[in-house]
Order: structure tokens, then C-alpha cells, then sequence
């Protein structure tokens, strides 16, 4: 598992990392903190690059993401830094590369497990070219898509978003990709100040760092970029530009949730040529279960190869005249997710809270939350299915 390096003068902070990590912890308590990462090597002296390094700055936090931007952009070792400010400094500490914050009075087990997820970080960055872990070292682009408009994509989009990344703070990020009428920030409540045309141009569209600098957080952790609130300049953001954005928030982050336009788009197919995992929204009435079919035909028309793909039907309700057998027989596949109507949708949306976010226990809610685990489960499932590729053709040299 490799070293874990503390540097910190509280006690207490030192034995929490000592305790969950095991005997190969090396601290560090310098009588000031160290300024920039030459300082933070000299006080080491001759100990081995650790695995993951703790920050705990007490009043110098500047410092520490100076340090932990260097960590990060110039020997890729995951920082965990300890703060009773995270609320104040998480945006901050996200853009410096840092992957947890830990309060200095959290419990042995808080601290365990952020280091558990720095490590499996190390591990997966590691991995050489051709291995069983190289594929994870890009995330998961999954696209929420549907043949026409007022099928509730959004509602499904933001609340997957959001229950992804309460599952794991800053490891997912929602792209509003409805470039003219979209409405990811209304339904999470925010006002940002960048958009997506920011995004796609300027220095941000080559740097990772930079690009990172731009998005909003939601108060759970989930990091968004939301739709341009100009046409002319949505106009202006090209297809190529949507790759090179998805590219490179793949890179920086587990799960790149994309909320496209209705219909399929030059936008919405360069976006279908990321995905990972699709999840194909549609209500259930004549004209969206004609759309489906339409979408699921030309898909496989364009030999569009996928993880993992998911239909959910929205809006079920027995007055609709059409069953969940009529809409398999057409499409031919089976449904795999049945929301409800509820009430509880249209409040969720004017209050600008995802189902998710407020702890419903509606029963769209608990679809939802069933999406969010098939996704996880699902890309637990495609890197075993790599490992085991991996693991055959080593047999067979």
C-alpha cells in the first residue's frame, strides 16, 4: 500500500493517520508549515515518495494548496488535507488538486476511508499501459438522452448527478448540454458565474487545471457546467469543442453525467461517441415510445458500442393507455427503470432540490436512487469484465 506521509504538529492528527493507516505512516511536524513543495521534500530528508500525503496546515491553508497543487500537477500523489473550514475552502481545494478534507476531530473511520479512496486514487494512476487498471484511469461519461423534449431528462440527469456524487464528494460532474434550452441550473438552484461557453474556449479549453477553475459546486459536492444562458453564444460552441470539454472532465473525474438536447444532434452524437453508459429517457405515450424506437434503430444503425444502456420510462401511470409491455414490444428490449407520477417532481423542480439531494423517500425517488446504484454497479461490473479480457489473453501468451 505504500507510505502515508502526515505532515502536521497536532498529536492527535498524527495518531488519527497512524491508526487508519497502519505502521508505514512517516510524519512530519515542522515548526512552520512548509511553503511550497521543495521546502516540504528538504523536511523529509530521505524518505520514499509516499502513496498519499496529509496536510494538516492549521492557520497556513494557502500554503498547503499551493503544495498540494504541486503534489498533484507534478508527482500525482492524491492529498487529503485537514480543515474545520471545508465548507469555506472546498471549491479551493478541489481546483489545487486535493481529493478529501478531513475535519481535524473526525472519527478514526472518517479518515479511513478518505485515505481507503486516495489509495485505490494511487493504484489506479499507476497502472501501466495494457493493464487490467489503465481503463479506470478515465472516468465514466454517462449520457442521459431522450427522442424528444418534456420527458423529464433533466429531473433524471441532476438527480443521478447528485446521487452519484453524494455517494463520493467531487468525484462527478454534470454537463448541461442542452445548449439553448437548457435547465440544469434552475433545477439545482444555482447562479454561475461561468458557463459553458467559458468552458470550451479560451485557456480553459486546453488546460485541465484551468477548466476545473470554472465549474460551479452544488452544495453535495457535485460540480456542474451549466448551459450558456446566451443563444448566440450556445451558437458559438461547435461539436468539436463538446469532445475536447468531455475529453478532458473524463480525465479529471469518475463520473462525467451529460445532460443532452432532445433528438439526436451533431452535439448529441459527438457526445454518444464518449459514453460509457446511456440512459434513454422516455414517457410513456405513443410519440416518445415512437421516438425511442427510432433512436434505439439508428444507434445501432451507427454502431455506437456502449458499456452499459438503460431505458426508464417517466411518468408511468395506468391512465396512460399504454402498458410496459406495449413499450417493449415496440422498442424490443426490456424497460429497465419504471418512474412513477408523483407530485412530489414538479415541487422538487420549483424548489430547485433534487428528489436526491432532500432525502425523499417518494417512489421516484427510490427509481432513482435505484439508477444511481445500477450505474455504479455497472461500471463495477465493465472493469471486471476488463480484468478478466486481460486475464485471457495473458493465459493464452
Amino acid at each position: 500500500m505504500g507510505t502515508a506521509l502526515i505532515v502536521s504538529r497536532n498529536p492527535r492528527v498524527i495518531q488519527l493517520v497512524q491508526q487508519s493507516w497502519g505502521p508505514d505512516v512517516q510524519p512530519v511536524a515542522p515548526d512552520v508549515f512548509p511553503p511550497n513543495v521543495q521546502t516540504l521534500l528538504a523536511e523529509m530528508g530521505d524518505v520514499p515518495m509516499p502513496a498519499v500525503v496529509v496536510l494538516d496546515p492549521a492557520d497556513r491553508l494557502q500554503d498547503a494548496l499551493y503544495v498540494a497543487a504541486d503534489l498533484d500537477q507534478s508527482f500525482g500523489i492524491p492529498v487529503i488535507l485537514v480543515s474545520d473550514r471545508a465548507a469555506e475552502i472546498g471549491l479551493a481545494a478541489m481546483r489545487s488538486g486535493v481529493r478529501d478534507i478531513v475535519h481535524p476531530m473526525a472519527p478514526l473511520e472518517e479518515m479511513k476511508q478518505a485515505l481507503d479512496r486516495a489509495a485505490s486514487h494511487t493504484a489506479s494512476e499507476s497502472a501501466q499501459p495494457g493493464s487490467p487498471g489503465a481503463a479506470s484511469q478515465r472516468g465514466k461519461v454517462v449520457t442521459v438522452a431522450s427522442p424528444k423534449g418534456g420527458v423529464g431528462k433533466t429531473t433524471v440527469s441532476t438527480n443521478l448527478a447528485v446521487g452519484l456524487a453524494m455517494r463520493e464528494p467531487n468525484s462527478t460532474v454534470l454537463v448541461d448540454l442542452d445548449i439553448h434550452f437548457g435547465d440544469v441550473g434552475s433545477a439545482l438552484n444555482i447562479s454561475p458565474e461561468f458557463t459553458l461557453p467559458d468552458m470550451v474556449h479560451g485557456p480553459s479549453a486546453m488546460d485541465s487545471v484551468a477548466l476545473k477553475s470554472l465549474l460551479t459546486q452544488h452544495q453535495t459536492g457535485l460540480l456542474v457546467v451549466p448551459g450558456s444562458d446566451s443563444p448566440a453564444a450556445a451558437d458559438a460552441v461547435s461539436p468539436k469543442e463538446i469532445g475536447n470539454l468531455l475529453n478532458m472532465l473524463a480525465g479529471e473525474f469518475k463520473y462525467v453525467v451529460v445532460d443532452t438536447a432532445p433528438g439526436l444532434s451533431e452535439h448529441t452524437l459527438t457526445v454518444l461517441d464518449q459514453t460509457d453508459i446511456l440512459v434513454l429517457v422516455t414517457s410513456l405515450d405513443v410519440p416518445g415510445v415512437r421516438g425511442l424506437h427510432k433512436e434505439l434503430d439508428t444507434l445501432r444503425d451507427i454502431s455506437i458500442v456502449l458499456d452499459s444502456r438503460y431505458v426508464l420510462i417517466n411518468f408511468m401511470h395506468p391512465s396512460r393507455g399504454l402498458s410496459v409491455g406495449d413499450v417493449e414490444a415496440s422498442i424490443g428490449r426490456k424497460v429497465d427503470f419504471q418512474v412513477p407520477q408523483s407530485n412530489a417532481v414538479p415541487i422538487s423542480t420549483n424548489q430547485g432540490v433534487p428528489l436526491l439531494q432532500a432525502g425523499s423517500k417518494d417512489v421516484v425517488a427510490k427509481q432513482l436512487r435505484s439508477l444511481v446504484e445500477t450505474v455504479i454497479d455497472g461500471d463495477k461490473a465493465a472493469k471486471g469484465r476488463r480484468f478478466l479480457d486481460f486475464a485471457k489473453k495473458g493465459d493464452k501468451k
